[in-house]
């Protein structure tokens, strides 16, 4: 065997480790984020991500999830197997090398993976650091190896446990409740769309996932399997189901420029939103970078080219902006970057400045061709690039108007809104309040010091199905831009805030605990959700919880969220209880509001997250667009649990 071939094969000597585990307990948000939900489900992601890099190496066709009944998760793969053998430099296996040094892996060796899955390759070892109990099994040559682990440590040596005709890697780990206080309960459909993402991203790999916590109609545990053939083409196709096609294909290409992989898939429809979602080495990167300007630039520049060279532009009494042209149009840029270098704020910004061009061209040769060859769907593509223009051009004047409108009241705030009078918006918080009559009540249960009200009249507008200067022109919109002073965008990015001047740090939706209520809540989300997506991302935006019932008894009284809890209160309490259901928030009076959902030492907030920005699209574009079957689906199948934490 050659020297060059010898460096090829994943061995151990493939493996190098970066550090120790020590202080992965003691600073567990350094490496996972946090140690919430999202850190949670970030540990099952890690392993998973192992095994993607065995895929994208064309090693490993089929991988399993399974989160098995004691919210344990076990992941398997039918790759090479992490290998047994002793590394030379620790003097160990090089399984248990893996386990349990920070940064030891195979993505470290360029030899080993060309390219490697996961944002900063911290690997299993954290998973297992953060573990009370982690096993590893191995089918390598013909044998079944295996080594157990208590909260990072070793409990006995790597050993041959019987023979296999198998080959692959199979990982169950518990996580610890000493670090994840708040749960340790893994959510299916989190778990169930990440598995479904990565599928897509990686054609020809099967991805399963089975919970055997829960079970079907049919009583076998719920379980979904997926695989594409196609990859982002059939993803675009999933993403904008909820949303009428303007164009009869898909666009896409899928190939290597500059020894970059770049694949792009792209549609138009007749939406007013722009959805873009890129992705470097299967992760999301939410604050775009590099790919996203590059694809940006070849869209841009091509569409004009041809939009000029077919006259169409010729009436137009002002220039065409990057924005019109990305006008309904719904994205996938996927590039595989060997070294990728990650920026901004959550580390999800794509830094690597070979990579724009990479794209750019790819998406300019993409484009040339396809409107070259469908010259009925670029015509139509143009016609949407002017209405978006003409559209702008009178959002320019509604903007305008609002912010001087704010300059000639002296940057005034809103009328109805109640403000506070401490000075740190750290410290601050504003309640969103349906209706004036919940209002009034929240205005006089509320702490004047710190507790802002915003009374908003009735349900605002639908954003999803309306034009943005429509958006800017809406009463209660502009109310909410100007109580939070946040800008409302320039013209180069409708959507970009200013949040450094962001006057509260808890933006809260409080609406009735009904039907309407929720109705409201979405609206409000998809507005924040479509044109103040950073106030999510920061982590600022909140729903209040009223309760549904108070339970009373003589002096006793107790209030309870859902039918359960009223039902247990009422068998404590004993016979002769008297029950009041809140049907909203204007029947509690200002002392009850302030104890069940206002006073910060009793209440329950929920925070609006964005743990996955592609299903979050798909799921605002099917429960505001116009399609009413699978909103319809959707609702039945979530009446009971639903919990849209964005």
């Amino acid at each position: 065997m050659s020297e060059a071939e010898n460096k090829k094969q994943y061995s151990a000597d493939s493996i190098q480790a970066l550090e120790g585990i020590e202080h992965v307990r003691k600073r567990p948000s350094m490496y996972i984020g946090d140690v919430g939900v999202r850190g949670l489900h970030h540990l099952v992601y890690e392993v998973v991500d192992n095994s993607i890099d065995e895929a994208m190496g064309g090693h490993c066709d089929t991988i399993h999830v399974t989160i098995n009944e004691d919210n344990s998760v076990t992941v398997k793969d039918n790759g090479r197997g992490i290998p047994v053998d002793i590394h030379k430099k620790e003097g160990v296996s090089a399984l248990e090398v893996v386990m349990t040094k920070i940064g030891a892996g195979g993505k470290f060796d360029k030899d080993s993976y060309k390219v490697s899955g996961g944002l900063h390759g911290v690997g299993v070892s954290v998973v297992n650091a953060l573990s009370d109990h982690l096993r590893a099994t191995v089918h390598r040559d013909g044998k079944i190896w295996e080594q157990e682990y208590q909260r990072g440590k070793i409990l006995y040596p790597v050993k041959s446990i019987g023979t296999s005709g198998e080959r692959g890697t199979i990982v169950t780990f518990h996580p610890d409740e000493e670090v994840f206080t708040q749960t340790i309960e893994f959510s299916y459909e989190t778990l169930s769309y990440r598995m479904r993402e990565l599928a897509y991203l990686n054609k020809g790999l099967t991805i399963s996932i089975t919970d055997q916590r829960q079970k079907d109609e049919e009583g076998a545990f719920v379980s979904e399997s997926f695989y594409s053939e196609e990859g982002l083409k059939e993803f675009i196709r999933f993403l904008d189901s909820n949303r009428e096609a303007l164009i009869q294909g898909v666009i896409s290409m899928e190939g290597e420029k500059n020894s970059i992989p770049v694949e792009v898939a792209m549609i138009y429809n007749n939406s007013y939103t722009e959805n873009l979602h890129s992705y470097v080495n299967n992760i999301n990167t939410h604050e775009g970078g590099t790919h996203l300007s590059g694809f940006r630039r070849g869209l841009t520049t091509t569409l004009k080219k041809y939009a000029d060279s077919s006259g169409m532009l010729d009436k137009l009494k002002f220039e065409v902006s990057g924005d019109d042209f990305r006008e309904g149009l719904t994205a996938i840029v996927s590039v595989k970057v060997a070294e990728p270098q990650f920026e901004g704020q959550t580390k999800t910004k794509l830094g690597n400045r070979e990579v724009s061009s990479a794209v750019s061209q790819s998406v300019s040769e993409m484009l040339t061709n396809y409107l070259e060859e469908h010259p009925d769907d670029a015509k139509t593509i143009v016609q949407k690039v002017i209405l978006a223009a003409q559209a702008r051009h009178a959002a320019t004047k509604a903007r305008e108007m609002v912010q001087r409108k704010n300059v000639m009241s002296g940057g005034g705030l809103p009328g109805k809104l109640s403000d506070c009078s401490e000075q740190d918006p750290a410290l601050c918080e504003v309640f969103l309040v349906e209706g004036d009559s919940a209002g009034g009540t929240a205005k006089q249960g509320r702490d004047r010091k710190f507790q802002a009200i915003l009374p908003l009249r009735g349900k605002i507008l639908n954003v999803e199905k309306a034009m943005q200067h429509k958006v800017f022109e809406n009463e209660e919109i502009k109310n909410i831009y100007t109580a939070l002073g946040v800008t409302i965008g320039t013209e180069e990015d409708s959507k970009a805030l200013n949040l450094e001047k962001l006057r509260y740090h808890k933006v809260i939706i409080m609406c009735d605990a009904d039907v309407d209520g929720s109705h409201i809540e979405t609206l409000i989300l998809t507005f924040f959700f479509r044109y103040m997506r950073e106030l999510i991302e920061q982590g600022h935006v909140y729903i209040a919880t009223p309760p549904l019932y108070l339970v009373k008894k003589g002096s006793k009284k107790r209030y309870a969220w859902d039918d359960k809890e009223r039902d247990g209160i009422a068998e404590e309490f004993g016979g002769g209880v008297s029950i009041q259901r809140y049907k909203g928030l204007g029947e509690m009076n200002a002392e009850q509001l302030w104890d069940t959902t206002m006073n910060p030492q009793f209440r329950t907030l929920r925070q609006v997250t964005i743990d996955n920005a592609t299903e979050s699209d798909r799921i605002f574009s099917m429960l505001m667009g116009d399609e009413v079957p699978p909103r319809r689906e959707f609702i039945e199948k979530n009446a009971v649990y639903a919990n849209i934490d964005a």
